[in-house]
């Protein structure tokens, strides 16, 4: 891998880790600083390591060079007496030569890391909207884009709330390690909404040229792990979504071909789906039983019922449109509403499913919507109809798979007769 790819892998996929630990180390009021440095690293990195090499450790050089950077921004705020402190007073031993042994510690106490500054990300004085965005910026690496893509809004709304956030850090003075208290269950409702956010990231990219990354997937699966082997995390809506992640994890080897075109539901070869991982999913379902039912039991059950069916030809639709009135009752949102027209359309036809859907009218920003209206516009010969639809669809999508996936049925119509 060339030097500059290597430091743009980084950023993106291990950034998260390294502003939790600045973050630690300086204190939740220093996160758009701890933000900066890493930014400033990584252009640091692009700049040295095409010309001297990549570093034997390069996760080390980053840390150290944040390190750095950092006391240097926090000396010109005549801060770094104090900060010294907090942050040399660590059992770390930072040098421009690192041990393996010592290289293996910071591995460990950065994935620990991560999930403590979700927890801090997710404190009760953070306004509960803004919580997921703050911990998806600042440690899973995503764009403004991306996360005004995953919430169906704007970015500049994204961005406002970002910020709204950061102010309540700072002003708050909220400490950097968390403390198990009274508030656990309050903050766990955020961090498990990030770590599914950062889960569906995975499995269907918002942008890219890969449909899939796996990395996201696991890595929202070994949080949700982390806390359900927690004596206070061993909790039913922690079960639920591990389930709901497995089911879906099983299914992730046939999202797309050979060719890395995208392959629907029904299509996928499911003789490939991972059998064991869906055991998985039951047995975390079974511990989900007990306790009130949630939005996330639903949707594992609902995912569960895909993962039994043996061919989509013989899947319960009933038993799904069934816990999408359920789902519905929990959290009537546009998105599952548009979901149950898609269970409604198997059970009662195209025609009742499209008459739900002109009824929403609020999600003109998502190009599923638009997906789903042609789908049930072409079952029904409205060919025109269904290709306008279409062209607003692959213009809204970032996904090239989506867009490629879009296009050749748009082109199927192109032969058809215009009704």
């Amino acid at each position: 891998m060339q030097p500059s790819q290597l430091a743009e892998d980084f950023f993106r996929h291990e950034s998260g880790k390294l502003v939790s630990l600045l973050v630690r180390m300086m204190g939740p009021e220093h996160l758009p600083l701890a933000e900066d440095v890493v930014q400033e690293t990584v252009v640091r990195a692009l700049k040295a390591w095409p010309y001297y090499g990549v570093p034997e450790n390069p996760a080390a050089w980053m840390t150290l060079t944040a390190k750095n950077l950092a006391l240097d921004v926090l000396r010109r705020e005549k801060l770094a007496k104090r900060k010294q402190i907090d942050m040399f007073g660590s059992n770390y031993k930072w040098s421009a030569q690192i041990l393996e042994a010592d290289a293996a510690e910071f591995d460990r106490d950065i994935d620990d890391a991560v999930l403590r500054m979700m927890f801090v990300c997710s404190h009760p004085l953070v306004p509960r909207d803004a919580q997921p965005l703050l911990a998806l910026k600042t440690l899973c690496g995503f764009s403004i884009e991306e996360i005004a893509s995953a919430f169906l809004t704007s970015d500049t709304a994204i961005q406002k709330r970002l910020t709204r956030a950061r102010e309540r850090l700072r002003e708050a003075e909220v400490p950097s390690e968390f403390v198990l208290g009274d508030d656990f269950d309050e903050r766990l409702d955020g961090v498990l909404k990030t770590i599914y956010l950062l889960f569906n990231e995975g499995y269907k990219a918002t942008s890219g040229e890969s449909l899939v990354r796996e990395d996201l997937c696991a890595e929202a699966i070994r949080l949700a792990l982390l806390i359900a082997r927690h004596p206070s995390g061993n909790l039913p809506q922690v079960h639920a979504l591990l389930a709901l992640m497995y089911f879906s994890y099983a299914r992730l080897a046939t999202r797309t071909s050979e060719d890395g075109d995208l392959m629907l539901l029904k299509d996928q070869d499911r003789s490939k789906w991972d059998r064991g991982t869906i055991e998985k999913g039951l047995w975390h379902l079974g511990q989900s039983s007990r306790g009130t039912v949630c939005s996330l039991h639903v949707q594992a059950a609902i995912a569960g019922v895909h993962c039994s069916a043996p061919e989509y030809a013989v899947t319960d639709w009933a038993q799904i449109l069934g816990l999408y009135d359920v789902l519905m009752s929990i959290e009537p949102t546009p998105v599952v509403a548009l979901n149950r027209a898609v269970a409604l359309a198997e059970v009662e036809g195209p025609r009742a499913a499209l008459s739900v859907l002109d009824d929403l009218g609020s999600l003109d920003r998502y190009h599923l919507y638009f997906a789903a209206r042609a789908d049930f516009e072409m079952r029904l010969g409205m060919d025109r109809e269904a290709a306008e639809d279409l062209a607003k669809a692959i213009e809204l999508t970032a996904s090239p798979a989506e867009k490629a996936l879009l296009s050749k049925r748009r082109e199927s119509l192109s032969g058809h007769r215009q009704v």
